[in-house]
């Protein structure tokens, strides 16, 4: 009976542990972001979700979104590892309407939002930081630069952002390496 409980328990850790394929994971948007069309305010949110697979457990992912005024688009900043060691850097910024999407299956939560013209005052002054970015082309997952890094750097450098991370971030304590 002891190498049937123990044998029931094993398959369930090692199915809990199992993350799938991030390849078939959601990418979808979560529609908590407002659609660019519609919000014409500057924006700027600052989104977490639960890291890919087991590590989800106890560590986010986080990123920053900006929209100026009018814009069609926002502008996501996120640090991914996956490539760097290819030469990929790790900070990624792009363009989209769907700032929100989901982590490889896991659903974000908007952690911060500020609009308007206090938004339309610090996108500049983002936007400059993340230029000068000192760990744009590494990661590293304990203790980092990884993905908590940056927007905790961020709010280091545009401290009127107000942007606290969860303590799930982990990572973001590197940020004051820089310091």
């Amino acid at each position: 009976m002891v190498r049937i409980v123990t044998a029931a328990l094993t398959a369930l850790f090692l199915f809990g542990c199992s993350s799938g394929d991030w390849r078939d994971a959601s990418r979808e948007p979560a529609g908590i972001a407002s659609a660019p069309e519609v919000e014409k305010q500057a924006v700027i949110e600052a989104y977490a979700a639960d890291a890919f697979g087991w590590r989800g457990w106890f560590a986010v992912h986080t990123w920053l979104a900006v929209k100026p005024e009018n814009a069609s688009e926002y502008t996501v900043y996120e640090v991914v590892g996956w490539g760097v060691e290819h030469g990929r850097p790790a900070l990624r910024v792009y363009q989209t309407a769907t700032p929100d999407r989901y982590w490889y299956g896991a659903e974000p939560e908007k952690i911060l939002s500020v609009s308007g013209t206090q938004a339309a005052g610090m996108i500049s002054r983002i936007e400059e930081a993340a230029s000068r970015y000192p760990w744009a082309d590494q990661y590293e997952v304990l203790p980092g630069p990884n993905s908590n890094t940056f927007p905790a750097w961020i709010a280091i450098q545009v401290p009127e952002l107000g942007l606290k991370l969860p303590f799930s971030a982990i990572g973001s304590g590197y940020a004051d390496n820089d310091q």
